[in-house]
């Protein structure tokens, strides 16, 4: 397996990789489908703001991709980050996501950012207890944040300081 940074040829695997979590799971909260459009310009914004988008490759292939970005909008936040991390069904449950993280964590530590924090639907076991392996601490629990197939989402809040 190879962590590198994502290019233009890899956003048509991105966008299968995030529409099939989309319409299978509750790892973001949205049942609306993307297109390549909106892909498109989620790369080119991190790349403006040089922050990184990094695909996972394994026989060639894209298996997973994550990316880290702002937290919030105001320059008192500019050393925290918020980052997304998916990993296509087929690649699950092989280290692909801990690679991919570690990968970002050294990222934003080369890059003087102080704080990493995750956002994960609380039900996502497998996602938290990689994010507590890696340090990730939890900082707040949002009960009934969101509603998707039909049903409440609660939302973990973690941090890493880096």
């Amino acid at each position: 397996m190879v962590i590198e940074d994502a290019t233009e040829e890899d956003l048509p695997d991105i966008l299968a990789i995030y529409n099939d979590v989309i319409a299978t799971s509750t790892a973001v909260f949205s049942e609306e489908p993307v297109g390549l459009a909106d892909r498109r310009a989620w790369l080119s914004e991190h790349r403006l703001r040089g922050q990184p988008v990094l695909v996972a490759r394994s026989d060639g292939a894209v298996a997973g991709f994550a990316a880290y970005g702002d937290f919030r909008p105001w320059p008192g936040y500019s050393t925290t980050v918020e980052h997304s991390l998916h990993v296509s069904a087929g690649h699950r449950r092989r280290g692909i996501g801990r690679r991919l993280l570690q990968e970002l964590i050294a990222r934003a530590r080369s890059d003087h950012k102080h704080v990493m924090v995750a956002a994960i639907d609380a039900d996502n076991e497998a996602s938290l207890k990689l994010h507590a392996q890696l340090g990730f601490k939890p900082v707040g629990h949002m009960p009934r944040i969101a509603h998707k197939f039909g049903r409440p989402l609660d939302l973990t809040l973690l941090q890493l300081e880096l």
